[in-house]
């Protein structure tokens, strides 16, 4: 099979109805760093029962290949936020990716698919990466005025200024944006103001990271939008992009689900290929 550019998936695998164009194979993989018990269905899957309530999967996941290693997410670790809630079998996203095989310093890439806590606070754990941010995302939150109740905080912002005056910050001018050849990030989740997703290719197909744009098998399975969303109806027209680019919704990787780890095929504790 012929790969192509990049930029070709970027122009391609976001239009409307049109088929992504391969480009090389990844190695993806998801690993589970922590879990949080007895969470309510109802914060995550719109119109659930409030009486309903789940365990789930704190992730983050790394895409290898191309002499890239890539980090999409990278957790946390700050005290005030395993003082705030009830997390099990708690690691360092560092330490996480470590047993997988990966050092910290390896990683080359971050990809933050949006700035809540549990998902950016660990971006300074990986010393050489530079970390991708969608642009509107990072300049929305820095304003102290948008920080309440956003589930971002003035902690991470500070870190990511840091990241930024290292020359590591990367911020991303929208949909449709190649991060590596083959790799490519999309918006219109509207988890946050301006949350992305992830694709990459692996030897099954392409795979969708959907992160917090997806909670769980369940919303794309009964077509139920997140619970936090700004835009239900945008919600859902991204897990319709999403089914449609991964040609089913096999590959399309949810943000929390701790069944993703049943469904793919175990490499090590708490870590599942993506294939």
């Amino acid at each position: 099979m012929k790969w192509w550019t990049g930029a070709i998936v970027m122009s391609l695998a976001g239009g409307p109805g049109a088929a992504p164009v391969p480009g090389p194979e990844y190695e993806v993989f998801a690993i589970q760093y922590a879990r949080l018990e007895g969470f309510p269905a109802s914060a995550l899957i719109l119109g659930a029962d409030p009486a309903r309530k789940l365990d789930l999967s704190m992730m983050v996941w790394l895409i290898r290949g191309e002499g890239r290693v890539i980090l999409v997410d990278a957790g946390f670790y700050r005290q005030q936020f395993l003082d705030a809630w009830k997390v099990a079998d708690f690691s360092k996203p560092s330490d996480a990716v470590a047993r997988f095989g990966v050092k910290p310093e390896q990683v080359t890439d971050i990809v933050i698919t949006h700035l809540h806590w549990d998902h950016a606070d660990g971006a300074d754990l990986f010393p050489n990466a530079r970390v991708w941010i969608q642009r509107e995302e990072y300049e929305h939150y820095r304003n102290p005025a948008n920080l309440a109740q956003s589930g971002v905080f003035p902690d991470d912002i500070a870190m990511f200024e840091r990241i930024e005056r290292e020359g590591r910050l990367r911020l991303v001018p929208g949909d449709s944006q190649t991060i590596a050849r083959g790799v490519t990030v999309f918006t219109g989740g509207r988890h946050t103001r301006e949350s992305q997703y992830v694709s990459a290719w692996t030897a099954r197909g392409l795979a969708v990271i959907a992160s917090d744009n997806v909670y769980l098998y369940e919303n794309i399975a009964r077509h139920r939008p997140i619970a936090a969303t700004w835009d239900t109806v945008s919600n859902l027209a991204a897990q319709d992009r999403m089914v449609r680019m991964a040609g089913g919704d096999r590959l399309v990787v949810p943000g929390h689900d701790p069944a993703v780890f049943t469904r793919f095929r175990g490499t090590a504790r708490g870590v599942a290929r993506i294939e």
